[in-house]
């Protein structure tokens, strides 16, 4: 067994969803079969598989958190950092920090529409890390 690891630098410029699939392919070459382990290194971004061919869905998606986590909710304590902290961990609480992936002939297996997205959840820039972690035969 052979592992790799490397980190993917993300340079958000506010909350939404932003595509990692092409990092995390490049990152896959070195490998036959394995497994992809992704690992957001933050507690306000999150990891998703989601569809990459409709951009509606990443809208719907990015309004739907923003309704299920509203910002000024008058029962947040934590508030010191702004008003859109503590709804981005709430959002970060719901998703995933971490996803594992199988690689096969050097590449992630995903499905046709899939892509692998760093989730935003603060409304400013950010520069986020997500670590890779490659186990391959």
């Amino acid at each position: 067994m052979k592992q790799f690891q490397t980190t993917i630098e993300v340079s958000t410029h506010g909350a939404g969803l932003y595509e990692i699939t092409r990092q995390a392919e490049r990152f896959c070459t070195a490998a036959g079969q394995g497994l992809l382990t992704l690992f957001v290194r933050h507690t306000s971004a999150s990891l998703t598989i989601q569809e990459n061919a409709d951009p509606d869905v990443q809208r719907d998606l990015n309004e739907f958190f923003r309704r299920l986590a509203p910002e000024n909710a008058p029962w947040y304590r934590h508030v010191l950092e702004g008003a859109d902290d503590m709804p981005a961990h709430i959002k970060a609480a719901l998703t995933d920090v971490s996803l594992s992936i199988p690689v096969a002939n050097g590449r992630p297996v995903l499905g046709t529409w899939q892509g692998i997205y760093l989730f935003e959840h603060r409304a400013r820039p950010h520069a986020r890390q997500v670590i890779a972690h490659l186990l391959s035969d």
